[in-house]
């Protein structure tokens, strides 16, 4: 990426999430944790959705790939914000800096349309469910996930290559934690117009395109569960669907917050409140919420543990 910058700067300051001395021990700590829990319940899941035989289904396909993304991008995010924590100038270099924004942003977008795939996954096992093993193919799961996989990296690439061709003059220190187009464009000394209304479109077409196909998805069902005469039928049927409302809930909550806001000097400090939880903490909840509310996956890890 360092070809399409023409400017001074090589690397650029992270300022990190605070710059209070007697909160950097305590964070440090907290968030050591959080990521700790995350790579352990991630990659936990992804291993027992392999070893187990039961969970080799549409749903935990896609789950297993939900887990790697969380995974991914908090992996790209989090170990460079713990050491904000334990050095006095967190430095990061331009190339790094590309690649940070990068690898975010394409597995951000990834998650969202393998959420968007496990809704449609979770159309066809309730609204059609004699036909479901002929629907939900083996060649299908892996062809919705690998349109993700690639329409994410390329939308990221495009969107990295006019991130980092912008002139970057004088001041170099990002105010957040890692390498954010938001974020980078104050520091930019080119117009930035273009860049912003790119950012605007391209989380809201992503948004709206993923959050459209869960709506559909979820209309259908509703109206399939509702024509359930039993009260344990209806219960049975949104149980299997309450893990992902609750992941959906989240994640674009968060999402929206972030990206389709009008956008200030100002918002930027509440921006980081708000991706703290959507790179930190969202990673760890998925592999959690899954676990405690997942019947198989309980059962799963009950085998594993004898």
């Amino acid at each position: 990426m360092a070809k399409f910058n023409f400017t001074q700067v090589t690397e650029f300051i992270l300022k990190g999430i605070t710059d209070r001395p007697e909160l950097q021990a305590p964070l440090f700590l907290v968030f050591s944790a959080i990521y700790m829990v995350t790579v352990v319940g991630n990659i936990g899941l992804i291993m027992l959705i392999r070893i187990d035989s039961r969970l080799h289904t549409p749903m935990y396909f896609f789950l297993s790939h939900l887990a790697f993304v969380d995974f991914c991008y908090s992996s790209a995010i989090t170990p460079k914000m713990l050491v904000h924590f334990v050095v006095e100038k967190n430095i990061i270099s331009f190339n790094a800096c590309a690649v940070q924004v990068g690898c975010f942003v394409t597995f951000v977008i990834t998650e969202c349309y393998i959420l968007a795939s496990m809704a449609y996954d979770r159309y066809v096992a309730i609204c059609h469910p004699l036909l479901y093993s002929v629907i939900m193919s083996h060649k299908l799961c892996i062809l919705l996930v690998a349109i993700a996989y690639i329409y994410s990296f390329l939308v990221s690439l495009s969107n990295t290559i006019v991130t980092f061709r912008l002139s970057y003059c004088g001041n170099n220190v990002i105010n957040h934690f890692y390498c954010d187009d938001v974020a980078l464009l104050p520091l930019s000394c080119s117009k930035t117009h273009t860049k912003q209304m790119l950012i605007f479109a391209f989380a809201g077409l992503n948004t709206i395109c993923s959050s459209l196909i869960i709506f559909i998805s979820y209309i259908f069902i509703i109206a399939a569960i509702l024509r359930i005469h039993s009260a344990e039928g209806r219960f049975k049927a949104f149980s299997t669907c309450g893990s992902h409302m609750m992941t959906i809930t989240i994640l674009y909550g968060t999402l929206i917050f972030m990206y389709l806001q009008p956008k200030s000097k100002d918002s930027l400090d509440t921006d980081k409140i708000a991706a703290v939880f959507y790179t930190v903490v969202i990673p760890m909840l998925n592999p959690i919420i899954y676990s405690l509310r997942n019947k198989d996956v309980k059962e799963a890890l009950k085998k594993s543990g004898k």
